[in-house]
């Protein structure tokens, strides 16, 4: 675990992640947390953690260039009452790995799989693709079967297992947003950015127009809209913001007091405002 010091008094900040040890999540958390992380195999459960306090940080992937957005992390964020306190962007390195050629099965995370697609169909047109939990888990059922390949960091290679090819994603320009996660309490209004969840409970022509204009009157740039169901009804959506502002800002505060009003019969979530720190591997 790390351990974080003030002045007369020293104090152990733990960080929850995606699992298993090897994954892009773990190699985001280690800019949070140096020392000991500990796992999680879905996201949700991540979230819970640091929502109950059984954690005090979390991280969690959100955006991905290629793929797009996690949507069960953006479902979780809508459920749980945490706070956004960093954003965290890394490139995505994608090697395959692999005792030997002699494999019949690739297994890696869903979205590796697909961010590594026209490789692997003008490569390995017949090999089966198996999705499993995460990256890390497809190492390591590659470091214990000869038959199965894994796709993931090249620095999970070591022993018997081998790279065979590296960066093999589609785009050099893959990357991937990760959300480091506190307990609401830490919410903060400083930094460049900030995180809000909306739920109208409406649904009528033009609310998304009356949605955005308040951040467009005052000069607000909008990063990202994103829509999600809200589990309610069929047609009843939760928005998910991303602003280039932050809650300090009086313009900031207005355009939210705005969407309040629209969203007088749901809620607005501020998950909080936060900086963004770039990771170069």
């Amino acid at each position: 675990m790390l351990f974080w010091h003030r002045p007369g008094k020293g104090w152990v900040m733990n960080t929850v992640t995606l699992g298993p040890e090897g994954t892009y999540s773990h190699r985001a958390a280690s800019v949070t947390a140096a020392d000991e992380i500990e796992f999680r195999q879905s996201v949700t459960t991540i979230v819970d953690a640091v929502a109950a306090g059984d954690h005090d940080r979390g991280v969690i992937p959100i955006e991905n260039s290629i793929e797009g957005s996690v949507t069960e992390s953006l479902d979780a964020l809508a459920d749980y009452d945490v706070a956004v306190v960093r954003e965290i962007v890394t490139p995505i390195r994608h090697a395959l790995l692999a005792q030997s050629e002699g494999f019949d099965t690739i297994a890696s995370h869903s979205q590796a799989l697909a961010q590594c697609r026209t490789y692997l169909e003008r490569n390995y047109p017949d090999v089966t693709l198996e999705a499993v939990a995460s990256t890390a888990k497809g190492v390591e059922l590659a470091r214990d079967d000869h038959s199965i390949a894994g796709i993931g960091h090249p620095a999970n290679a070591d022993g018997d297992l081998a790279v065979l090819a590296e960066d093999i994603q589609d785009q050099d320009s893959n990357a991937t947003r990760f959300f480091a996660i506190a307990p609401a309490a830490e919410r903060s209004k400083g930094g460049g950015k900030t995180s809000l969840v909306v739920y109208p409970n409406a649904n009528y022509p033009g609310l998304l127009l009356e949605l955005l204009e308040p951040f467009a009157d005052r000069d607000i740039n909008l990063s990202r809209v994103e829509s999600r169901p809200s589990g309610r009804r069929l047609g009843d959506y939760v928005f998910h913001v991303d602003i280039e502002a932050g809650l300090y800002e009086s313009r900031t505060k207005e355009a939210i007091e705005d969407i309040e009003d629209i969203a007088e019969n749901g809620w607005v979530r501020r998950l909080g405002s936060y900086d963004i720190e770039h990771v170069v591997e």
